[in-house]
């Protein structure tokens, strides 16, 4: 058996972290198998002959050569950012990338560098993940990907896209555990103080940084729910707030949105509820109380659904000041 080959490809603008964190992983990964162990052979490749990373950082890169699997870290997808002319400057890179694919080889995606491979019809036919801040705009990007959002790791038919940036350790803990083995993996991540229980990108996300959607009917229909969030749900009392049917409530905020207000009210909920368990001590009866929940069984099983995480698991997690 020999050594799995692997390509990082490096190219302008890229994350110099998002190049190097999966190769360091897999130094660690050997480093513990053993001597006797059959490793990685990592190189760091690109079409061109100098690469210079975010923020300037100079990379040495070597040639476009065979590998088994080759990864693409993401880059700065700043506001404001062209990124139908960043994508058209690294026509090299997708070639490559399109290249690789068609032999049959493995392509993983770090974080953005989903574009990169949406860009080389990569993604068509497939599921896939990436940022979750981005994810809609791959999704508009490559309407022919099934994106999902929530995954911290999708692989699909030789193709692997991650999260956003730590989301590359749960990618290298999968191939060690499957080139090295399970212990080589737990250890690998007991020694990086690496978490190898995630499974989904949802209690991560803040709403805030999202951008708004909707029209001003369905926003004036969230800030009433938002100004009630504890009040019983009534759609019959909510379209006659706003003067319409339930029918055409329903049918103009899906059209703005995407979702029923119903939905939306149960996000927002939970939004509140995740700042509670973050901020304060007060038990997940009484926050389950404080957003329009008064059994706490129905809450959890809501949180749950919405977060990938029981409430007290939650609370471990991400609880912020003292215990």
């Amino acid at each position: 058996m020999s050594a799995l080959r692997i390509g990082v490809l490096a190219y302008p603008g890229c994350f110099a972290s998002e190049v190097f964190g999966v190769p360091d992983l897999l130094t660690m990964a050997t480093h513990i198998a053993g001597p006797d162990h059959v490793g990685y052979e990592v190189s760091i490749v690109s079409p061109r002959r100098r690469v210079a990373a975010s923020g300037g950082t100079a990379l040495a890169v070597s040639p476009l050569r065979d590998v088994d699997v080759l990864v693409v870290p993401g880059f700065e997808l700043a506001p404001g950012l062209d990124v139908d002319a960043k994508l058209a400057s690294l026509a090299p890179e997708v070639a490559a990338i399109r290249s690789h694919a068609s032999a049959g080889n493995v392509v993983v995606s770090i974080c953005v560098g989903a574009f990169l491979l949406a860009q080389a019809g990569v993604l068509h036919g497939r599921r896939a993940t990436t940022a979750w801040l981005f994810a809609d705009e791959l999704a508009r990007r490559c309407p022919a990907a099934d994106v999902q959002p929530e995954r911290l790791v999708v692989t699909d038919t030789g193709v692997t896209t991650t999260a956003a940036f730590s989301a590359m350790y749960d990618f290298a803990l999968e191939l060690i555990r499957e080139h090295s083995g399970a212990r080589v993996a737990r250890s690998t991540a007991r020694m990086a103080l690496v978490d190898d229980a995630r499974s989904s990108q949802t209690p991560y996300v803040d709403a805030h940084l999202l951008p708004r959607p909707g029209n001003e009917f369905s926003r004036r229909v969230m800030r009433r729910l938002d100004q009630n969030l504890v009040a019983r749900y009534d759609l019959g009392a909510l379209a006659a707030d706003f003067n319409v049917s339930t029918r055409t409530l329903l049918r103009r905020f899906a059209d703005e949105t995407g979702q029923s207000p119903l939905d939306y009210l149960q996000a927002s909920r939970v939004r509140r509820a995740r700042h509670l368990l973050e901020t304060t001590g007060r038990t997940v009866a009484s926050i389950s109380a404080a957003v329009g929940y008064q059994d706490a069984g129905t809450f959890a099983a809501l949180f749950t659904r919405h977060t990938g995480r029981r409430p007290s698991d939650y609370r471990a997690a991400f609880r912020r000041g003292p215990a």
